[in-house]
């Protein structure tokens, strides 16, 4: 017999099977395997094991396992087989079938509709096919499918027989099906059965010591030698004869790959490129009025490369979906990557920046000389997104759009801990392992374990850790869970389940049961839709605004030269501004004080490894501190705005353009060619460069040193069109938070809800802005933060306990009744049967009853009060009494006394997150004296500098040193700002009894400088 493995179940079947192709592919050439069959429960993994193992020169086959329903019986497995190309596309569609029906098995008829090109496999062992219809339900696959494509399957694993292993024979042989041996195998080797059997606790939500865990049924499924294989069937050695035929006989391949474009729905009379040319000449009289020649060629050229490529359609698919976001009001973004380059996209109202007004390059967007799918990647709102993508299923169809799948794989930290979690190991060994374990720089657990002395201590200690570090590493990397891509959407021409497999996904569209690289393999159309939280952002702020003053802002429309505006960006006032909030942007903003757009998209692009050392260049040669020279005249129209500093990728093809006389789709290809760094490359283009720079009367060593230069900065450049796309949006975000200030912060503190520590700092901020922050109303606060009067207000949303049910509430009944006067009146407004406790105490303690001129404390006692008064002046079924008995209630409120001001505190911060009427460490600092300095202040004190603080301990976090010794690491907080406090081993002894969270100290110390952030350096603590 010939060497095959008829049933593998990989590694990418979703931890079912712990194959990985890496350890597969060598054990098979090893062992002289001629074929082998993958039968995962859907499709996934295909492309890579068929690649893998045609590659080492092994037949691979096509294969799936399925449950088949049958008539009044229970499913029985079968595994069905690709036998030609046919039979590959009905295996698309069964795996497609099983995986859009809730139950994920095959109906009978279905198997009869699809069966086509297939082969398949009853394995009648397998205890599914247990019980008294085995003869009626092979009868009923028969008819299914043709006679001669229907195989019996018998296993022995470990060379155990079924118990009803002869009748099962004789009855095939009655009905004349040949009989092949079966054997699945979930992992390689023997040795890995414990590794599997986590892999089940896994993926099954059990532990390991469950005494209620189902029977573990794999014990054999495990790779068998060729000798062993024979020796569980030596007496039928023929059924592994039939079982190498079988596998040998199925001659199914992947499809070449070749471009599926999508159509797009022309009129009558038209064609995609006249509809096309029609658009685009409308859109750019639309865009800039009459268009100069310079717009008329270019946007000419553009349309006869499209046309061309074969990318009519697809540029007309995608401005039908702008223009849907559009018509619908949902934002935007002007364009990302290459394709704002694009004229074409500017006229189609695709992107919204104007690639000549900016120098920018079709070529880099789509080249001629280098024929690939074009690239449109669209931001939307994020809270919108979807909403496109469904119109695009609609108007497409739903079997032609599905979103694309990825996969959550289990990584080092992911597969200790769930490890870990089915050897039901404890809280701290959990925290250890948390602590140890960290991802990064694509680092895996042997490694990890090799660096870490405390991770080797704590193996040492029981044999039961070893156990899990064999296990974790043997399923480390495994695919652990499917999700939907972020951006990912395919678009068919033809239905999607005749290219790649579908299985449901989130809100009635499809999902492909291939990632990413495998789909676009394939030749399908991939677009990324994008949600872009800025934009949400963008779009909460204008409807704020059109909302309170019925203005409604046009982002197109912003001038790009308001002073205020770049004020924020010279000052590196940049909370909440897209791509310019860190540290090091600001420095930079700082550094350079951009006077004009142009300087925001080359920071932009200057700020990323590499690059950024020439940003302090940048910044003197702008200030005309430094002069700038060039290598050669030619070089200073394309190097002009940028000081001399090649920025820009589209730099890099200009200077190939005006210096070699280069076309600028031979500019791209030099590019990419240069950015591979590969010697021969970089030395063969450099000839072709010098050479053709000297039929422009370029001298040869001049040539070399534009050449070096180019080859210099071909890593660092960066794409100018995204530069200048994405400045737009932090531009258009500075522009509201100069312009529109409180709309801006009350915006983005809503978006901050949950994140305490942004939450006090955009306070903190606010206040240095002059925006003064309102408390909850139950009157007057929407659901989110709002402007009043110039003021941000609080909004009930942010209140922990109020939901937004309870919110539409209290909507309702603040339209319906009138003012609200009392605690009473508004349980009444209510109802009785609504006024809740655990709803109602949030909205007190968060202060937003206190316009009822009560104290808290009274407030909370009166509760039981009030709702008992809501029943009394409005029982069921009694309204026409209502006016009578609400003018003869006369409610009392619960005397309760006065609540203090450290628990009032504590009560905002227990439902708000963070302490709205005042800081508790302000009341404090009063007492203490001018000594204690504000924590705000202290990154203006210099190194060294001793001082003395005083505010809130709200974390600790105790260590060991290497020595053994105990210190901790805490965070101080007041009303200015928070900072990390370094407590070592001897101060720590000293004070540990103090360090209790939200403990009010005083503390001082000096202070050091970390990270460009300042920390103070613990001396000593005292309780307040």
């Amino acid at each position: 017999m010939a060497l095959v493995y008829p049933q593998l179940v990989t590694g990418s079947d979703l931890l079912r099977g712990i194959i990985k192709l890496a350890d597969l592919v060598p054990l098979l050439k090893e062992r002289g395997a001629v074929s082998v069959a993958i039968v995962n429960s859907k499709l996934y993994g295909l492309r890579a094991f068929y690649k893998a193992v045609k590659e080492s020169g092994i037949h691979p086959v096509f294969g799936l396992s399925i449950q088949l329903e049958l008539p009044e019986t229970k499913n029985v497995l079968l595994y069905v087989y690709a036998k030609d190309n046919a039979g590959y596309r009905n295996l698309l569609k069964i795996s497609s079938a099983i995986s859009t029906r809730e139950q994920e098995s095959l109906p009978l008829k279905w198997l009869q509709a699809y069966s086509r090109g297939c082969i398949v496999v009853c394995p009648v062992t397998d205890p599914s096919w247990d019980g008294e219809n085995l003869q009626v339900n092979l009868q009923a696959v028969q008819a299914a499918c043709p006679s001669e494509s229907l195989f019996v399957g018998i296993s022995r694993p470990g060379g155990d027989r079924h118990h009803a292993e002869e009748e099962r024979v004789e009855l095939a042989e009655q009905m004349g099906h040949p009989i092949a041996a079966c054997h699945e195998a979930r992992f390689i080797q023997q040795k890995d059965q414990f590794s599997f059997e986590v892999a089940e606790a896994i993926r099954s939500g059990y532990k390991l010591n469950d005494p209620m865990r189902p029977k573990f049924a794999y014990e054999s499924a495990y790779m068998p030698e060729e000798e062993e294989w024979k020796r569980w069937f030596a007496d039928r050695l023929d059924w592994l004869d039939t079982t190498s035929e079988l596998l040998l006989s199925c001659n199914a391949e992947l499809p070449p790959s070749r471009p599926l474009m999508p159509v797009f729905p022309v009129p009558e009379g038209e064609t995609a490129r006249t509809l096309l040319e029609k658009q685009c000449s409308a859109g750019l009289t639309l865009r800039v009025g009459e268009p100069a020649k310079e717009y008329v060629d270019r946007l000419n050229y553009e349309v006869e490369i499209i046309a061309q490529m074969g990318f009519a359609d697809y540029f007309l698919i995608v401005e039908d979906f702008m223009r849907y976001a559009r018509e619908e009001g949902i934002l935007t973004g002007p364009g990302r990557g290459s394709s704002a380059g694009s004229l074409v996209a500017f006229s189609l109202g695709i992107t919204d920046v104007d690639p000549i007004r900016y120098g920018l390059i079709f070529e880099r967007f789509l080249n001629p000389g280098r024929v690939t799918m074009p690239d449109i990647d669209i931001d939307f709102a994020d809270h919108r997104r979807s909403e496109v993508i469904e119109y695009v299923a609609r108007k497409y169809g739903k079997h032609h759009v599905a979103q694309i799948i990825t996969f959550g794989t289990l990584s080092a930290k992911s597969v200790a801990r769930n490890v870990a979690r089915v050897f039901d190991f404890s809280n701290e060994e959990m925290a250890f392992l948390s602590r140890e374990i960290q991802d990064g720089q694509g680092r895996r657990l042997p490694e990890i374990v090799s660096k870490s002395t405390a991770l080797q201590k704590w193996l040492a200690i029981d044999r039961t850790r070893e156990k899990w570090l064999s296990s974790a590493i043997s399923l480390e990397g495994l695919p652990r869970n499917a999700s939907t891509h972020a951006a990912g959407v395919v678009l068919s021409p033809t239905p999607l389940v005749e290219t790649v497999p579908v299985q449901n996904g989130g809100e009635s569209i499809y999902l492909t049961q291939w990632a990413m690289g495998d789909v676009e393999e394939q030749g399908l159309l991939k677009m990324d839709f994008l949600g872009l939280r800025n934009l949400t952002l963008m779009d909460r702020i204008r409807s704020m605004i059109e909302y309170d003053t019925g203005k409604r802002i046009d982002f197109s429309a912003i001038p790009l030269t308001d002073q205020k505006t770049f004020e924020l960006f010279q000052q590196g006032d940049m909370t909440g501004v897209f791509q310019f909030e860190s540290g090091g942007m600001r420095d930079a903003l700082r550094l350079i004080s951009p006077t004009q757009f142009e300087d925001l998209y080359a920071i932009n692009a200057l700020y990323r490894p590499g690059p950024m050392e020439n940003i302090p260049l940048y910044s003197r040669r702008k200030k005309g501190m430094e002069r700038v020279e060039y290598i050669h005249p030619l070089l200073e129209p394309v190097l002009k705005e940028t000081y001399g500093i090649i920025v820009y990728q589209e730099q890099i093809m200009q200077i190939a353009v005006r210096v070699a006389g280069f076309s600028m789709a031979e500019a791209d290809l030099l590019r990419r060619a240069i950015s591979k760094k590969k010697r021969e490359i970089l030395q063969q283009e450099r000839l072709h460069f010098i050479q053709s720079a000297a039929s422009n009367h370029v001298p040869e060593q001049t040539a070399a040193q534009i050449y070096d230069l180019i080859v210099k900065f071909a890593d660092y450049g960066f794409p100018k069109s995204h530069a200048v796309a994405y400045s737009l949006i932090s531009y258009q975000l500075a522009y509201l938070k100069a312009n529109y200030t409180a709309y801006f912060y009350a915006a983005l503190l809503s978006m901050a809800t949950g994140n305490h520590e942004k939450i006090m700092e955009l306070i903190r901020e606010m206040k240095d802005h002059g925006i003064s922050i309102l408390p909850p109303s139950v009157s007057k606060s929407k659901y989110m933060h709002t402007v009043d009067k110039g003021s941000v207000r609080i909004g009930l949303g942010a209140i922990k306990g109020v939901t937004p049910t309870f919110y539409e509430v209290l909507r309702n009944a603040r339209r319906t009744a009138g003012k609200w006067n009392t605690l009473f009146d508004m349980a009444a407004a209510i109802g009785g049967s609504l006024f809740q406790e655990k709803s109602i105490r949030p909205l007190i303690q968060a202060g937003a009853l206190d316009e009822f001129g009560q104290n808290r404390a009274v407030l909370l006692a009166s509760i039981e009060a009030a709702k008992n008064h809501a029943v009394f002046v409005s029982p069921e079924g009694d309204d026409l009494l209502y006016d009578v008995i609400f003018s003869i209630a006369n409610p009392k409120y619960t005397p309760a006394g006065t609540m203090p001001t450290m628990k009032k505190l504590e009560s905002e911060r227990e439902v708000l997150g963070f302490y709205l009427s005042e800081h508790p460490a302000g009341e404090v600092k009063k007492t203490i004296g001018d000594r204690v300095v504000d924590i705000g202040s202290v990154a203006g004190i210099s190194e060294k500098g001793y001082v003395i603080i005083a505010g809130l301990l709200i974390e600790v976090k105790r260590i060991r040193t290497k020595k053994g010794e105990a210190m901790a690491f805490l965070k101080m907080q007041d009303e200015t700002g928070e900072i990390s406090c370094t407590c070592f081993p001897k101060q720590y002894a000293a004070y540990s009894k103090f360090l209790d969270e939200l403990s009010l100290l005083q503390l001082e110390g000096s202070v050091e400088q970390r990270h460009g952030q300042p920390q103070i350096l613990v001396q000593a603590i005292k309780k307040l």
